[in-house]
């Protein structure tokens, strides 16, 4: 009876130190992230700069009959191709 309770003793004091780790680990991650946040935040992104004219450039007839194609394959018939730029 002794060695069960010295093992029920070691399996309690195990969990409740892998627990307490546990928690260490948990909030010194939170408190980095906060840190990280606070001395580098994120970037804003910056939009690339548009060409002077205001009209899109266009997409020859082939490329857009077969973009339509692979949207109608791809969607079942139940999409539509409403606006095609480029980048």
């Amino acid at each position: 009876m002794e060695n069960l309770g010295l093992g029920l003793m070691l399996m309690v004091v195990g969990m409740v130190t892998v627990f307490a780790i546990l928690l260490i680990v948990i909030y010194l991650s939170q408190l980095l992230i906060a840190l990280v946040n606070k001395v580098a935040p994120e970037e804003v992104p910056v939009k690339k700069a548009t060409s002077t004219s205001s009209a899109p450039a266009l997409i020859d007839g082939n490329s857009m009959a077969a973009i339509k194609a692979a949207v109608n394959i791809v969607t079942g018939g139940k999409g539509k191709v409403v606006k095609v730029e480029k980048i």
